[in-house]
């Protein structure tokens, strides 16, 4: 997917509006529209289960920033912990999600809402490969989320299952 922007100026949006918990005025009020709200049905506290219903992690989703951003903070059942700062750009009309973790990974996923899921995807190179990544989450009649997450190594033709995961909220 085409990316409105580099990664040093995802990472300067990260520090001047995620780290001080703050966005500036001008933004909060250019997030009111209809499409900022797209992907509430993701926000609570989680246990994630695999889908033979092993517990797999606990996932914390927020909004950040006068509304701005979803934030998420997980902690796997492994050890390895995460987050993943998201934000609708009404400029290219695209969510954007910016994943980093405690192995040293990072995954920059751009794409939409649509028919009721959020579909974000991006090319990630390996050992000079091109890997697809398209990660979904679709909320299911129970209320609980379902994020799947596959991978592709030959262009889109076939693709694998990396994660899939079913969000049960607590309480």
């Amino acid at each position: 997917m085409r990316r409105s922007r580099s990664f040093a100026t995802t990472l300067l949006l990260i520090a001047a509006c995620g780290a001080s918990g703050q966005a500036a005025e001008t933004t909060s009020k250019s997030c009111t529209a209809a499409e900022h709200r797209q992907f509430d049905f993701w926000l609570g506290a989680w246990d994630v289960f695999d889908p033979s219903g092993t517990k797999v992690g606990d996932s914390r989703i927020e909004r950040i920033n006068d509304g701005c951003s979803v934030l998420e903070n997980w902690s796997g059942a492994g050890g390895v912990t995460g987050k993943s700062l998201n934000l609708y750009d009404a400029a290219d009309q695209q969510w954007h999600q910016f994943w980093v973790d405690s192995s040293g990974s990072r995954l920059l996923l751009d794409g939409k809402f649509a028919a009721g899921k959020m579909i974000l995807a991006a090319t990630a190179h390996r050992s000079d490969k091109a890997v697809m990544q398209k990660i979904t989450w679709s909320r299911n009649a129970d209320g609980s989320v379902r994020q799947l997450w596959e991978s592709s190594s030959d262009g889109g033709k076939t693709w694998t299952t990396s994660f899939d995961g079913k969000y049960v909220k607590r309480g």
